[in-house]
């Protein structure tokens, strides 16, 4: 007879489980680029596919031949550059000295934040720094998703401190497309919100086994809270409570295509609970998190593995 063993339910390494204080996500670390670009793009989730294409991995068995892929569709409308940040370093890492904002601004914005009536500092006025980020926002009015109020979110940007400040001046109140940022074959990482599932309880939350009808009190419950009269209920024990809208990042996302030609990926009548498509789109390899319609980030990869495949595999059909 083997040992007894009973691991937990539940991961520990999703802790603490609550709902995301934003419904665009935040982005903690950036990957190092050596050219000027910004760092990141917001777009849309549209749904999802399935795709014919000719496999290109270099060990894969199935290398030359044709094989099905799931993709999603992201709708990425040009994200507007309306301001940007300025950072000074100190002993515990970076604070921000000042914020500089375009002297014309979407009037989308000021249903973010009172839109300011005067011209403040302008980026020539700040001299000691050492970053720059760009403040952004979304186009979500150029969708139909029946959204107008844009995300704001900071991006990094690629090289150094100059051409940071140099890029920083000419894209001050214009536009950035998602083929200045990236291309098909890049690797990315998907930082979003899950889809919120309301009060759960101890089952659907922690997987926790039913127990059988003579059990004492309880069925979908666990048999003890924890050591007797206790304190208080730790952390770790499974016990009812909201469950999804959390923020999470799935790592290592293939581009597969960067589109503009809607008709290539849109379904006759559009995409259920999302409308159709009118502004370029990304093409990802597998699914990503979230429900329709929900603003999703894209960054750079910052956990590449030298080994990937670079470039994408060749599409032969894509799923309507």
């Amino acid at each position: 007879m083997g040992d007894w063993h009973h691991p937990r339910r539940g991961s520990l390494q999703f802790w603490p489980r609550k709902r995301a204080t934003c419904s665009i996500a935040r982005i903690r670390s950036w990957a190092k680029e050596s050219k000027v670009k910004p760092l990141g793009f917001i777009g849309y989730k549209a749904g999802m596919t399935h795709l014919q294409v000719t496999e290109n991995r270099a060990k894969a068995l199935t290398k030359g031949e044709q094989v099905f892929m799931p993709a999603t569709i992201i709708e990425c409308p040009p994200i507007i550059v309306f301001g940007a940040a300025f950072y000074k370093k100190e002993l515990f890492g970076m604070r921000k000295i000042a914020s500089v904002l375009a002297p014309k601004m979407d009037k989308e914005l000021d249903r973010q934040f009172d839109l300011p009536k005067k011209t403040g500092k302008t980026i020539d006025d700040i001299k000691d720094f050492d970053d720059i980020r760009l403040l952004v926002h979304s186009t979500p009015k150029n969708t139909t998703i029946g959204v107008k109020k844009p995300k704001l979110m900071e991006l990094a940007l690629g090289g150094n401190k100059d051409d940071k400040l140099k890029y920083a001046k000419e894209q001050l109140g214009k536009e950035v497309k998602i083929s200045e940022v990236f291309a098909q074959g890049n690797y990315i990482d998907v930082h979003g919100i899950t889809q919120g599932k309301g009060f759960q309880g101890t089952v659907k939350r922690y997987g926790v086994p039913i127990r059988q009808h003579k059990a004492e009190k309880t069925k979908r419950g666990i048999a003890t809270l924890g050591s007797w009269t206790p304190k208080r209920i730790e952390f770790y024990v499974a016990v009812p409570g909201k469950m999804g809208y959390h923020l999470r990042t799935e790592y290592n996302k293939q581009i597969l295509k960067v589109g503009t030609d809607a008709v290539e990926v849109s379904p006759a009548g559009g995409f259920g609970h999302y409308g159709a498509l009118r502004n370029p789109y990304l093409l990802v390899k597998g699914s990503v998190i979230g429900p329709k319609k929900r603003a999703i980030v894209l960054t750079p990869a910052t956990r590449l593995d030298k080994k990937a495949t670079k470039d994408a595999p060749e599409i032969t059909y894509v799923h309507k």
